[in-house]
């Protein structure tokens, strides 16, 4: 007979699902039927038109509060409209119910045939994460100490009931707890334990999981130098170590206090961003996220000027990001590794059909619970796989563009136009990692196998035939110069050579059978946020391109704490992609050896790849296209950001527009979207041609930054 506890797992596991819908055919036809039209329901639920597409043709699933909402609808209309086949015809007041499948695999590989997987043995199944309740809450106060007047907040959801005070505080040297949406509370703590167990059980404060598999996000408190002082830490963490790999020793006085009250830290120890923790007991978890603002927390290129504001405006940035992104956990680089993992969790309850009991099963489309080794090529030069394999067939070398075109291709005319002018695309990784499919299970070894778009993988291939334009960068090398031989290669930049019309015979593969847009819903949900802050800004998708260019001069002006939330989902775009292949750490790591971050199931050097593969050819086909619309061609590309000769100081003055005034498809276009174009920065001609005279980039000086993706802390 089964348990109580069996049978209250069960019915949560139950209680957890959200609303089915009917498959996407149904719902287009549902609707259709209705004589309603796409536009049209889009306004009905406060969505765009693209997003309705999206749920018609199976690409996305609506999210609450239009999920209960969409479907409400879909029953009605399919109470009035019903499918004539008898199979098909709903039971009256239900909607037909489809079980999502995970996406096929691509279809049929050249090579042998796939090993056989080998499946894990269940294992039991942890409990649920619940934030205890507490018996009494203490009472909020309305903020009165913030140096700057009130401006314009952005939107913030219903409180959950279970964290009424949002999901994290800025704790000061006078006991008083900074919360989102002006709340302030008396945090009575005079000890880091105790301040663990008044979060734990008096504050309020944590954040729903954004996932319905995932895990409610821990309570983060940030301490200021005063509260750090207070609570016996030093008010800097001094050392010789690079900051982020700074911690307190293992005999410090805080430690030994933490430890004896049986709280335990992560293997980061106490440092910038310290994760207090007991094993969950039960279904109760048990822990809290704290930042240090005087140990440098929050990374001025990443929060500029956060750490400097008050606490009442510091928790009103956190907690627009919190509410937007995620919970920050670290750097904004571990903010965006953790929210793949939060939006595609790992496991999820499946039904043990030998005991009937509810245990943790494989999550399709997620990365699994396992790390996974990559192919040799995909590796870095210090990896175990490689060492230990005594691998010297190359590497992988996808990177952003770092390219300088040749001074002597630059004609009269264009020395002597008077402006060289910068755009960079708006989160370009971001735009590169829409609809990406990517591998999920481990790669197999083939040789001499045919090309295949479909199918994410390296490929060694020899391009050096592909003849181009020498006044436009190779679009198969980050520095933009011709390949002379053969390389390897991510699928995408093989596959724009063969749309460019030249022919490729791969001589080896290492492919994926099992494959998924995995960063699907981190893409979807980084991109609302870069826009919905930008709108924020005054910058919004309806302004003409004169407007927006207008609106993106004053836009750090409108509001700097909200100016600093958008720098901070930049980076969480940048450092996401270049964690995925984090590099070992530390003065004393010798090659070949295993280092921390190959544990995660989300070291993944080949999805990295991918990204900028794919960002990169992006970049290289509107590089393509503008030349054949305008005959112009640039002076420098750094990662996103592209430098061109203009008669104007203005990039109005050479973007290619139609006779109607409508920009041009195809080349740069300016607006507020991921992947569209945004002007970087102006400068005088001669001085561009100066710099390239010297070897230099004139991107990298109008854009005041490099093209490396963050790998570290």
């Amino acid at each position: 007979m089964a348990s109580e506890e069996e049978l209250f797992a069960s019915v949560d596991a139950l209680l957890e699902e959200e609303p089915q819908l009917p498959s996407p055919a149904e719902r287009a036809r549902l609707r259709e039927a209705a004589g309603i039209t796409q536009a049209r329901l889009a306004v009905a639920l406060k969505t765009s038109t693209q997003s309705i597409k999206n749920w018609e043709n199976g690409r996305s699933e609506p999210k609450e509060p239009r999920l209960s909402a969409y479907q409400r609808l879909l029953k009605g209309w399919a109470a009035k409209h019903p499918a004539h086949s008898a199979l098909s015809t709903p039971t009256p007041g239900a909607v037909p119910i489809t079980v999502p499948q995970p996406e096929p695999a691509p279809k049929a590989f050249t090579g042998p045939a796939a090993p056989e997987a080998r499946t894990a043995a269940p294992v039991k199944a942890p409990a649920a994460p619940v934030v205890p309740e507490p018996a009494a809450r203490p009472a909020a106060r309305p903020v009165t100490s913030s140096r700057r007047p009130a401006a314009k907040k952005a939107a913030m959801p219903a409180a959950d009931p279970r964290f009424p005070h949002g999901p994290l505080a800025v704790l000061d040297g006078d006991g008083s707890a900074y919360g989102v949406d002006g709340v302030v509370l008396d945090c009575p703590a005079t000890t880091i334990p105790d301040l663990v167990e008044w979060t734990l059980r008096e504050s309020g404060l944590g954040a729903a999981k954004l996932h319905r598999y995932g895990k409610d996000s821990d309570p983060l408190i940030v301490l200021t130098a005063a509260a750090a002082v207070k609570f016996g830490l030093p008010e800097r963490l001094e050392g010789h170590e690079q900051r982020r790999s700074l911690r307190l020793s293992e005999d410090h006085p805080v430690v030994k206090q933490v430890l004896k009250a049986r709280w335990q830290l992560t293997q980061r120890g106490f440092g910038p961003w310290a994760r207090i923790y007991r094993k969950a007991q039960g279904r109760e978890r048990q822990c809290v996220q704290l930042a240090i603002l005087s140990w440098d927390a929050l990374d001025e290129r990443s929060w500029p000027g956060v750490a400097e504001m008050t606490p009442a405006d510091i928790a009103r940035v956190l907690g627009v990001y919190a509410q937007r992104v995620i919970t920050p956990r670290g750097s904004t680089a571990v903010s965006g590794l953790e929210l793949m993992t939060a939006l595609r969790p790992p496991t999820r309850a499946v039904r043990d059909e030998a005991t009937g009991n509810w245990v943790p099963g494989h999550n399709p489309g997620s990365l699994g619970t396992d790390p996974m080794d990559p192919a040799p090529p995909e590796a870095t030069p210090e990896h175990p796989v490689v060492v230990q394999s005594g691998w010297t067939g190359g590497f992988l070398n996808e990177e952003a563009y770092q390219w300088v075109r040749p001074v002597d291709t630059l004609s009269d005319e264009e020395c002597l136009l008077p402006y060289a002018v910068g755009l960079d695309l708006n989160t370009a990784f971001l735009a590169a990692a829409s609809r990406l499919v990517v591998g999920l299970s481990a790669p197999d070894h083939f040789h001499t196998p045919t090309f295949n778009p479909k199918i994410p993988g390296s490929w060694l291939v020899d391009l050096s035939h592909v003849e181009l334009d020498p006044r436009l960068p190779s679009p198969f090398t980050p520095d933009g110069t011709r390949p002379t031989g053969p390389a390897w290669y991510q699928t995408h930049t093989v596959a724009y050579a063969q749309e460019l019309g030249y022919n490729v015979q791969p001589i080896e593969a290492y492919l994926r059978r099992e494959t998924g847009a995995y960063l699907d819903p981190w893409h979807d949900r980084l991109k609302t946020a870069y826009v919905d802050t930008l709108a924020d800004l005054g910058v919004t998708r309806d302004l003409d391109d004169r407007a927006f260019l207008a609106a993106m001069e004053q836009h750090k002006q409108v509001d700097p704490a909200l100016a600093a939330v958008l720098t901070a989902i930049k980076a969480t775009v940048k450092g996401g992609v270049g964690k995925l292949r984090e590099r070992p750490q530390g003065r004393h790591y010798r090659d070949g050896e295993r280092w921390p971050a190959l544990e995660r199931p989300t070291w993944r050097p080949d999805i990295r790849a991918a990204v900028i593969s794919k960002a990169r050819v992006n970049m290289h086909r509107k590089l393509l296209n503008m030349s054949r619309m305008t005959g112009l061609f640039p002076l420098a590309v750094l990662s996103d950001c592209v430098v061109y000769p203009s008669p104007g100081a203005s990039p109005l003055d050479f973007l290619p527009y139609a006779a109607s005034g409508k920009p041009q498809p195809g080349g740069f276009r300016l607006g507020p979207t991921p992947g569209l174009a945004k002007l970087e920065g102006v400068q005088e001609m001669s001085w561009a041609v100066d710099l390239m005279e010297q070897g230099l980039n004139p991107a990298r000086h109008i854009k005041g930054g490099d093209a490396v993706l963050d790998e570290g802390e």
